[in-house]
């Protein structure tokens, strides 16, 4: 029996027994419900933190599930890249007479080659290149592997080459950066309006931005030249002072620095 029964059931020996008198029946606690209904609030409210305890349990061993899976995922591309390794390894050494340039299998190694995107070709190029060493690709095999990848603008490129040019890699990958080359003005934009992305550290947003401002200066040949940057700063603010109609016609001119920007106006 729980504690407040019990008391009440004393209380009324002790009063039946005229050891107490009938004011000690005020003692008694009749709404017993009234505990009950406190028991089960105290119940649910304890439920409802071993269920929030669960959930977040739960969320913590997906987050370490997604990293483990992540990191399986990392060490499967690791093991066969190595184990390609081994395999053109292998070759080299089943094959005395032939140079290695001669039984390169590129049909094999084809879909080692990263995807090409049009968005960030000055990206790819060097992506390209790295693994191209890691791997110890033949260099003559580089153009066929890249036409494999080959997609819009840079595959009309390549195409348009004559053969003895599509099968020079330097060629190719000059050919290819002059035809997505961007436009200065583009590049500007690109470098002012460029925010800092939530999931980037500090110093990615700082080498991303300064990449950005180093296509700018390049697209406008200045040099590394001190004149020349000034002018290109100068000549910027300038067009953000006057009107916008104004603005347009100097973009469409091919307009040096802020003396020649003026002087269109007079």
């Amino acid at each position: 029996m729980r504690k407040q029964i019990i008391k009440n059931l004393v209380i009324d020996k002790l009063v039946d027994a005229e050891i107490l008198g009938e004011e000690a029946l005020e003692l008694k606690v009749e709404n017993i419900d009234a505990f009950k209904l406190k028991q089960l609030e105290l119940e649910h409210e304890l439920k409802l933190k071993e269920l929030e305890m669960k959930e977040r349990l739960e969320m913590d061993k997906k987050e370490k599930e997604d990293e483990l899976k992540l990191k399986e995922l990392e060490m499967r591309e690791r093991l066969e890249m190595e184990k390609l390794k081994l395999e053109m390894v292998k070759e080299e050494s089943n094959t005395k007479v032939q140079s290695k340039s001669e039984y390169f299998d590129a049909a094999k190694n084809i879909r080692l080659v990263p995807k090409f995107c049009e968005k960030t070709v000055d990206k790819y190029f060097p992506q390209f290149e790295k693994i191209a060493h890691n791997l110890n690709w033949p260099k003559p095999y580089w153009t066929t592997m890249l036409q494999s990848v080959f997609e819009g603008k840079a595959a009309e490129i390549y195409s348009a080459l004559p053969s003895e040019k599509s099968s020079d890699y330097d060629t190719v990958k000059q050919e290819v950066l002059k035809a997505y080359e961007l436009v200065p003005e583009a590049y500007r934009q690109k470098f002012r309006s460029y925010k800092k992305f939530d999931s980037q550290t500090y110093v990615e947003f700082a080498r991303e931005k300064e990449d950005l401002f180093d296509k700018w200066l390049t697209s406008k040949k200045t040099d590394n030249n001190f004149d020349n940057l000034r002018q290109l700063m100068l000549l910027e603010e300038f067009k953000q002072c006057v009107h916008l109609d104004l603005k347009t016609h100097l973009d469409d001119k091919t307009v040096g620095t802020i003396h020649d920007a003026a002087v269109n106006f007079r």
